[in-house]
């Protein structure tokens, strides 16, 4: 078992395949990274996934999510994927929606029944000019594959005010037809991505905008799940917000992060990570090092600010880009 020093156990990890994408989401993806940024990342080969994954399970993870960068661009990804289904856990994937076609028959075979995808606007322009790919179509197209496949798809939109809040109720008319999972997403600063308090569209802001025109339910909250969940009675989806910048769920957090150079942060927000990778490959023990760093977690946002917009200095935070982290 993996406990911190606040009592929270933590029985989730999520692993970054790789932070390469095909897509240029600024939020996630910084336009000015120079050319050959991630040219000397030693990144964890399949095996050495699979042997951390292992020492993960035993010590009681229960839960696994694949995430990037974009993991399906990774070309063992269908074999990492097959290598992880014989492990006792949950096990998902976070993806930009571009390759799901590819991997919808291994998504079956390794026992897959959640996908999220990104997608920040329902605009085809407005996406494009996000995301800086015409790739739109083929994302919509793959989230309706993955729904007549019978999967559980949640859509994350990342909310940026003056960019796609106006967007909110078209989104959450969407779940009326269509049993799609949509997630409202706080935007977040992380390094290069020009964060600003004056981009957050709040949580208080998405529920006052969406109840100007839906009647909607509160749903009961899941264990450490980050999501605030609420249902449109008739509607075949639900929708959620996550909060991270003004209703911060740090008290409930079950979560570890292990970048694709093989580092493992305790917070999305952590200034320290621990060397996973290096500690394997020189055949150290590393179950100590995971214990040690789950236990020195920060009770808050990683220690780093809190949750009053206004008084956060983005510039302080130290960080990697979102991309470099994994989703």
């Amino acid at each position: 078992m993996l406990k911190d020093s606040y009592g929270r156990i933590h029985d989730y990890l999520r692993i970054s395949l790789t932070d390469r994408c095909n897509l240029r989401c600024t939020y996630c993806n910084p336009v000015e990274l120079p050319r050959g940024y991630f040219a000397g990342t030693k990144r964890m080969t399949a095996d050495e996934i699979d042997k951390i994954v292992s020492i993960f399970v035993n010590s009681g993870v229960k839960k696994i999510r694949l995430t990037g960068g974009e993991p399906l661009i990774r070309k063992d990804a269908k074999e990492i994927l097959q290598r992880l289904s014989k492990y006792p856990v949950r096990l998902g994937v976070t993806t930009n929606g571009v390759f799901i076609h590819e991997f919808i028959d291994i998504f079956k075979q390794t026992g897959i029944q959640s996908v999220n995808v990104s997608l920040d606007s329902l605009m085809k322009e407005k996406n494009n000019s996000i995301t800086q790919r015409d790739e739109f179509d083929r994302v919509i197209r793959n989230i309706n594959l993955l729904l007549e496949n019978k999967f559980y798809v949640k859509v994350n939109m990342v909310v940026m005010k003056k960019v796609n809040e106006d967007e909110i109720l078209e989104f959450v008319e969407w779940t009326k037809h269509q049993p799609v999972h949509v997630r409202f997403i706080e935007f977040m600063p992380f390094s290069g991505n020009h964060w600003s308090s004056h981009k957050v569209f709040s949580h208080k802001e998405m529920m006052e905008l969406i109840s100007s025109k839906y009647d909607f339910i509160i749903l009961p909250e899941i264990k450490n799940d980050t999501a605030k969940r609420y249902f449109v009675p008739g509607h075949l989806g639900t929708f959620a917000v996550i909060s991270t910048m003004s209703e911060p769920f740090c008290s409930g957090c079950n979560r570890m992060r292990l970048t694709t150079d093989g580092k493992l942060k305790n917070c999305l927000f952590s200034k320290s990570e621990v060397d996973i990778l290096g500690a394997l490959r020189n055949g150290h023990d590393i179950v100590s090092l995971i214990k040690n760093c789950v236990a020195t977690k920060e009770e808050f946002l990683g220690g780093q600010f809190t949750s009053r917009l206004e008084g956060t200095d983005a510039s302080k935070i130290q960080n990697r880009s979102m991309i470099n982290i994994g989703g």
